[in-house]
């Protein structure tokens, strides 16, 4: 019996089937991936590039479309800008104020969720609370506790004999009490990423210590804080750079002060500063200026970072 002779029109749509699997398993990915790159094209690249232009002109927020070539003069004027640099201060300072001590409290309260507590499960979701809480309702809260008159921390001071300190309007006394607000929405968070490595550290390091006679003060030293170390470093980069773009807390800390913060700008951070060019002064231009260089002090921190990373491989 003769074999039956195939079918054109069948060999045709198993070709198209075959020709459309594999387009469908080359193709489909960067489909699934495509809404990202797009809402970042458009909310993301598109913004930083046109700030970078309107950074090389001069325009103002009422008539942002009208657009005079001034080059690198935005950049030049903040050299000798004496309320940029007092800004660059202000973050510096609460940057340092309110990261070291949010870190070592973090370490610690990881280090203490590490070990086998009863209701563990809820002490790890109570510290992450603050972070979940919004900045304005954590900043009005602190506004009130740091108040001159009747607030709760200058009467635990008052109880000690201190007097009562104008928190707002002294330059330390504002820094530290805007350093609070941050330090309280961020322990918790940086907590839990130490914990979150201290549980990945393998138990036999800590084993071995413990038969070498080491206490639990000596493992923390001589385990955990070495095998926290890349951790630690993320960390600390995150902070900084969170730090630099600090701009919810000390505007609402005095909301009389709007973006100047503070009578002599006491408290006044680098986000703040452009805010006050840009949507207080109008100057879009001298923003936009102000933007890019907090771009390139981000890119600075991360080369560093990225180069501590590579030193601290290299010497494990």
């Amino acid at each position: 019996m003769a074999a039956k002779a195939p079918d054109p029109g069948e060999e045709r749509r198993r070709a198209r089937r075959s020709r459309r699997y594999r387009w469908d398993i080359k193709y489909s990915p960067y489909a699934f991936v495509a809404p990202f790159f797009l809402f970042f094209a458009v909310f993301g690249l598109f913004p930083l590039l046109y700030t970078g232009w309107a950074s090389l002109h001069r325009v103002e927020l009422t008539d942002p479309t009208h657009m005079e070539w001034a080059g690198w003069h935005n950049y030049s004027r903040l050299w000798d800008d004496e309320f940029f640099w007092n800004a660059l201060q202000n973050t510096f300072t609460i940057g340092v104020i309110s990261t070291v001590p949010q870190l070592l409290m973090a370490l610690g309260l990881a280090h203490l969720l590490n070990y086998k507590l009863r209701g563990s499960m809820f002490f790890r979701v109570a510290i992450l609370t603050p972070y979940a809480t919004s900045v304005a309702a954590a900043t009005l809260v602190f506004v009130l506790l740091f108040g001159r008159d009747y607030g709760m921390i200058n009467w635990a001071l008052g109880l000690v004999g201190i007097d009562n300190i104008d928190w707002q309007n002294g330059t330390w006394t504002s820094q530290l009490a805007v350093s609070a607000i941050v330090i309280w929405r961020w322990t918790g968070y940086n907590a839990l990423i130490y914990l979150a490595a201290m549980q990945a550290v393998p138990s036999d390091l800590y084993e071995s210590a413990a038969l070498d006679g080491a206490s639990r003060w000596q493992q923390f030293l001589h385990v955990t804080i070495p095998s926290l170390r890349p951790t630690i470093l993320f960390t600390i980069v995150v902070s900084t750079i969170g730090a630099t773009q600090l701009f919810g807390e000390p505007l609402l800390f005095n909301g009389g002060a709007g973006a100047s913060g503070g009578p002599d700008h006491q408290y006044q951070t680098l986000g703040l500063y452009l805010y006050e060019q840009g949507w207080t002064n109008l100057h879009l231009g001298r923003a936009s200026a102000i933007a890019w260089t907090m771009f390139l002090i981000l890119l600075l921190i991360a080369a560093a970072n990225a180069i501590v990373a590579r030193r601290l491989r290299k010497s494990q």
